[in-house]
Parts: structure tokens; C-alpha cells; sequence
């Protein structure tokens, strides 16, 4: 069931080292500000890097957005992956080592993986779940630098229902018309066959809820990818309590899409992560070596 018909997005551009204008910056130039939670003045550029640069943020962002996951407690046994594109193999994603509970992920244990399922870099094993999944979604989605799913609670009670996150308060409306509800299930991904379909299902969006499975994310970084996924697990844990409790009073249409045009952007799902990112490098130092 699709919950937004709107266009698949261009493959972002590089980032530039360009001031923000006296005026604050545009919508879109939100997203080359650096967040908040770094040191230094703000708003101020996203510092230009270097492809070695640059896959060494991204690979910092992931072992920490698994930490995270694992200190919230969205972790299920082995299940569950997040992914980032390297930055220079655009066909490539590093993803974590199969058989590592989350909360002992570092930046050297992550797998470098090819399109053909191959690991050039890293320990095997190599989840096939992950592999069908995540290949085949940054295949479809050349803007998608990030991609997280696990089987987290809240995610995966909401996913048993079939039910779409419902415009009910305003931190849920980053997600209105920009989810689908995948409303076919066919056993643990296993085949690329079956990771197009789920590809598919998503489409142009930020956010599937995987029936009787789970939550599925993406964004431009993987710090947005990761923190979509816990703002989407949190919308469902809300969702489901206020269900629990009586009839949903929902926003309407134009409150609802105007809240999400303020809040839509990944840049603020960017700095939210940027947040947690300098509490669990500074309480888990280890996941950076």
C-alpha cells in the first residue's frame, strides 16, 4: 500500500565548503551545514573530504549507528543490518560482519561488499539476508548513502498489523506521504529476486514497514538512514499505545503536510544522529578502531 506517489529523488551532489548566507540558509542548503553537535561555531559548512576521508566518516557513522541500535535495544539475536555506500565503489557497501552481536561492531570489523555478493574487505561471514536486501536497494537508489533494518519491537508489532504510521503527532509527520507498507511477506529474504521486490515496494521513499518483519530505512547518509529508523521504531511505539488507549485523532491533511515540509529534510535526522553519535563514541571509544 503506498502511502506517497512522489518522485524518486536525483543522486545527491557533493557537498560544498560555500558559507551560508547572512539571511540562514535555504531549504536545501540545510543539508551542507554541519551539524550542531560537532565542535565549532554553527551553522557552518560540512567539511569537504577526500574519498579515503569520506569512507572513513562513513564507516565511523555506521559502527556507531550499530552501537546505538544495540543501546536502544533495536537489535533481534543476529538479525538485522545497516549498510553504507562507499564513496568510491558506488556499486559497494559496507555492512556489518555476520555473527557480531551489534554492540561489538568497530569501524575494522565492518565487510566491504561487491554487487555480486563478494566480500573485498573484511572477515567473512557475510549475512545473505543483508546482502539480498541492501544490494539490491542501493542498486534501485543511487541518492541512498544509508540503509537500516532490523527487527525492533515496536516496528515489528506495527508491521503485524499492516497499518501505515498515521499523521498523529508532529514528530511522525517527517514521515507522511514519504512511507509504503509492504504488504507481502514471503519468508527471510534470501534471493536478489526477492530483495527487488522489496526495492520496489519502497520505491521513492524514506521509510517500508515490511509486513510481519519489520522496519526498513534510508537516507542520503547513513546518519540519516540510522536515525530515521529510530524515529520510525519511536512514531510506532507511539502509535500503538495511543491506539491501545482509545480512537487516533489525526492531523489533517494540510497541518500534516506542512508540518513535514518543516522537518522533512535529512539534515535534521543528521544532526539528531551527530547527538547520539558523541554520547556512544565518548561511553564506547573502542568502536572507532
Amino acid at each position: 500500500m503506498t502511502i506517497s506517489t512522489s518522485e524518486a529523488p536525483a543522486a545527491p551532489q557533493a557537498s560544498t565548503a560555500s558559507e551560508p548566507s547572512p539571511e540562514g540558509p535555504s531549504a536545501s542548503g540545510w543539508s551542507a551545514l554541519a551539524s550542531p553537535a560537532e565542535a565549532g561555531p554553527w551553522p557552518r559548512p560540512v567539511p569537504q573530504r577526500d574519498i579515503a576521508e569520506e569512507r572513513l566518516h562513513r564507516k565511523r557513522k555506521l559502527a556507531a549507528a550499530y552501537r546505538i541500535f544495540a543501546k536502544l535495544g533495536l537489535a533481534e539475536g543476529l538479525s538485522g543490518h545497516i549498510t553504507a555506500r562507499d564513496p568510491e565503489l558506488t556499486d559497494h557497501f559496507w555492512v556489518n560482519r555476520f555473527g557480531l552481536d551489534f554492540s561489538r561492531i568497530t569501524v575494522s570489523n565492518l565487510l566491504l561488499v561487491n554487487g555480486r555478493g563478494e566480500i573485498v574487505q573484511g572477515q567473512p561471514p557475510l549475512n545473505p539476508a543483508a546482502f539480498a536486501i541492501h544490494s539490491q536497494i542501493h542498486a534501485a537508489r543511487p541518492d541512498v548513502v544509508g540503509a537500516a533494518h532490523t527487527h525492533s519491537p515496536y516496528g515489528r508489532a506495527l508491521s503485524v498489523l499492516g497499518e501505515p504510521l498515521h499523521p498523529i503527532s508532529q514528530d511522525v509527520c517527517v514521515f507522511y506521504r514519504q512511507h509504503v507498507v509492504d504488504d507481502e511477506y514471503n519468508g527471510v529474504a534470501q534471493t536478489a529476486q526477492e530483495g527487488q521486490r522489496i526495492a520496489r515496494a519502497l520505491g521513492p521513499h524514506k521509510l517500508a514497514i515490511l509486513r510481519n518483519h519489520g522496519l526498513l530505512t534510508v537516507g542520503t547518509t547513513v546518519e540519516a538512514a540510522a536515525y530515521l529508523f529510530i524515529a520510525a521504531e519511536r512514531a510506532a511505539h507511539t502509535q500503538l499505545v495511543a491506539a491501545a488507549a482509545g480512537p487516533l485523532r489525526l492531523l489533517d491533511h494540510e497541518i500534516a503536510s506542512a508540518t513535514a515540509g518543516q522537518g522533512r529534510s535529512d539534515a535534521g535526522a543528521r544532526w539528531a544522529f551527530d547527538a547520539l553519535y558523541e554520547i556512544i563514541v565518548e561511553e564506547q571509544p573502542d568502536l572507532l578502531t
